[in-house]
């Protein structure tokens, strides 16, 4: 199942890996991008139909691609709080379990300490504080259709808590029925969403961005989604905050013998049952590795019950990439830079160091993926599409802003203003300049006209002395301070 690459040093010419780890869509691989015709051009109709037509076109795309009628957009307070008694005990524990720990980890992310709010900064004469403001309103966007993700909203939602955030809207594609699923339901009480609408795709996105009769527009938005909204996300990125591009699931696994090969297929099928447009690669330094694996991905895969959706990411990205060792491993893993990359090998703790680029790494055989997905407490909104390489994963200060507050005193503006004014007039900005020296010659007269002189010119005598220059213009003079 798995396409095989081999990079060994034996193999010939050294391997230009841009061009052999390329995927469909890359400039690398030669073939047209994923949003050159096509889905872009879906994406920015639906956008700017929504902005003109607000709930009526959510209606109509909500029926064109969900294939349910919608009256009210919005879940109802009833249809929430009835939920609980559609889900088993069971799932009911788990939800309390993970959002347990995902808002412990969360909370380990508020440190006072990385701000100036209570301990201002000062030096050279200048005081720096810092204030940490919450997001006002946010919106959430939770996939559905192949499957339902009550997880990604305790992802979502308890990070934007944790921080603040006082307005949560949720968009969820609806079923058949118009029904948002029990599960996202449950959890997104758990995680003290405020706000739930029956709305998916691209459509939602544009919603949350510029707002209609029934979604209010939001501050930033969060959360993954197939293609059609990754290239929403990017369409509206500068009219609200977007995180980074969390699109459809990645899996890198490095392994050896030292691990069964069934583990290594399961892992791999598990990131790739999510579906088309993913990527799911073994590295490995042992062609009977690479074997074993192949061969138990094909009799899995067989008898899955989502067979379809692996086959169809095995048929985008499914590789087997044969390398000379462990570092060279580590360095396919590198150019790839996954949302999930796993360590199966002997002494795994010793390649952490290398990583660099990688959404999450999970090291050792027993730390499967889905323990991040689900309970870990670390977020599972996590960059995909090689964006790894600047990005993180999703973090309680992605919900709130820096605010910087300066303040100076007169000597400490008489300390630096030179530096100030030897900047303005390096660039040009001659008023820039001017701001400290206007200061400067005041404060140079209030000092020669002795102690007791009176506090320098205030706004309001400033425009009365504006004002009269403008009646009746004089040559410019320096402002004149009264003595005692």
């Amino acid at each position: 199942m798995l396409d095989r690459l081999d990079l060994r040093s034996g193999s010939g010419a050294a391997p230009d890996l841009g061009r052999v780890l390329a995927r469909p869509g890359d400039a690398a691989s030669g073939s047209a991008d994923a949003d050159d015709a096509g889905p872009l051009a879906t994406v920015r109709a639906i956008i700017a139909d929504v902005r003109e037509r607000g709930d009526d076109a959510l209606r109509d795309y909500t029926a064109r691609f969900d294939g349910c009628t919608l009256d009210a957009i919005a879940v109802s307070a009833e249809a929430v709080d009835a939920a609980r008694s559609h889900v088993p005990q069971g799932f009911l524990d788990a939800v309390e379990f993970a959002a347990g720990n995902i808002r412990a980890y969360h909370e380990t992310q508020l440190d006072p300490a990385a701000t100036h709010d209570e301990t201002p900064y000062r030096r050279n004469g200048v005081t720096v504080r810092e204030m940490v403001h919450p997001l006002d309103r946010v919106g959430l966007y939770v996939p559905g259709g192949r499957a339902v993700y009550p997880s990604t909203v305790l992802m979502t939602a308890i990070p934007a808590r944790v921080a603040g955030v006082e307005q949560i809207a949720l968009c969820v594609p609806p079923d058949r029925e118009g029904n948002v699923p029990p599960p996202v339901l449950v959890a997104a009480r758990a995680a003290g969403v405020t706000e739930i609408h029956r709305v998916g795709g691209a459509q939602a996105i544009a919603a949350m961005a510029y707002g209609t009769g029934s979604i209010a527009p939001v501050d930033a938005i969060f959360g993954p989604g197939n293609v059609y909204v990754a290239l929403a996300k990017r369409e509206v990125a500068g009219v609200v905050k977007i995180e980074s591009n969390a699109g459809p699931s990645e899996l890198v696994v490095i392994a050896d013998a030292s691990v069964p090969a069934d583990w290594v297929a399961v892992d791999l099928m598990a990131q790739a049952e999510h579906g088309p447009d993913g990527a799911a690669v073994l590295v490995t330094w042992d062609p009977v590795v690479a074997d074993a694996v192949d061969a138990a991905l094909e009799r899995r895969t067989m008898v899955s019950g989502r067979r379809g959706d692996i086959e169809a990411t095995m048929r985008t990205f499914g590789r087997v990439v044969l390398v000379d060792g462990p570092e060279q491993a580590v360095a396919v893993a590198n150019h790839v830079a996954p949302e999930h990359l796993q360590l199966m090998c002997a002494d795994a703790e010793s390649l952490v160091p290398l990583v660099r680029h990688a959404g999450a790494v999970f090291v050792g055989p027993y730390s499967p993926v889905p323990v991040g997905d689900y309970v870990a407490g670390v977020n599972h909104v996590l960059p995909t599409n090689r964006t790894a390489r600047f990005a993180s994963a999703l973090r309680v200060s992605d919900f709130q802003k820096h605010v910087h507050v300066v303040s100076l005193d007169e000597a400490g503006l008489d300390a630096l203003a030179h530096h100030v004014e030897a900047f303005a007039a390096a660039e040009g900005l001659e008023t820039h300049g001017l701001t400290v020296a206007v200061r400067r010659r005041v404060s140079a007269g209030c000092a020669s006209a002795g102690a007791g002189s009176e506090a320098p010119p205030t706004a309001a005598a400033a425009a009365t002395t504006a004002a009269a220059a403008t009646t009746a213009p004089t040559a410019p003079t320096a402002p004149t301070v009264k003595g005692a």
